[in-house]
């Protein structure tokens, strides 16, 4: 299948009127063979240092690596990842993970948004690509184990995520489930799932207008 087709496929049409980049992004597992900018990859990482945060503690912690640029880099950060990750994420050109502080920089106490303020960064992250058309599909699926042990990651720090980028590749490289799921259109809950108003459940008035 062209990957024209798979995006058109993936761009949905949403109830209301929001940025075409929520229509358009959408998270493959089918990269092309093409390397990533590194200006591109600055201008990501950019918009993830520019997101809001728990009194502007920047929790976020990104390690990045590059097939192209440093190959040895790539295989470690590859590892972190669980098996079933690795065998479509060691296509995507650049690979990434995601970390975040559990406490405030100032005073060491516990930063309960620091999981929400990293989520927002890769994000952000995640919409600057798709601007440029470079594609991000995110992982809960790591060793956190591992990750720690290959970065000796600081004792007051959590693995959050894995990250894999790249330009849209064909689906037909996948296995027949993931590539059922490549082909897929997206779907989403309708507004009233999960915006209340008067109480836990009860869909909010104004969107059920």
């Amino acid at each position: 299948m062209e990957t024209s087709s798979v995006q058109d496929l993936k761009t949905t049409t949403p109830a209301h009127d929001i940025l075409d980049l929520f229509a358009e992004r959408w998270s493959p597992r089918a990269f092309a063979d093409r390397p990533v900018e590194p200006e591109k990859i600055r201008r990501m990482l950019e918009a993830a240092r520019w997101t809001m945060s728990s009194y502007n503690e920047q929790p976020w912690r990104y390690v990045v690596a590059s097939r192209h640029e440093d190959p040895e880099a790539y295989e470690r950060l590859l590892g972190c990842l669980n098996e079933g990750n690795q065998e479509w994420a060691q296509n995507a050109p650049v690979l990434m993970m995601s970390f975040y502080k559990e406490t405030f920089s100032e005073n060491d106490q516990p930063n309960r948004c620091a999981p929400h303020d990293v989520g927002a960064a890769s994000a952000a992250l995640t919409f600057q690509a798709t601007a440029m058309d470079v594609y991000v599909h995110q992982m809960a699926g790591i060793q956190k184990d591992v990750a720690r042990e290959t970065y000796d990651v600081p004792d007051d720090f959590e693995p959050m995520a894995g990250l894999a980028v790249g330009y849209l590749g064909n689906p037909d490289m996948l296995d027949e489930g993931k590539r059922t799921a490549e082909t897929s259109p997206r779907s989403r809950t309708s507004l009233d799932a999960f915006v209340f108003g008067d109480g836990w459940g009860d869909s909010a008035s104004f969107v059920t207008e």
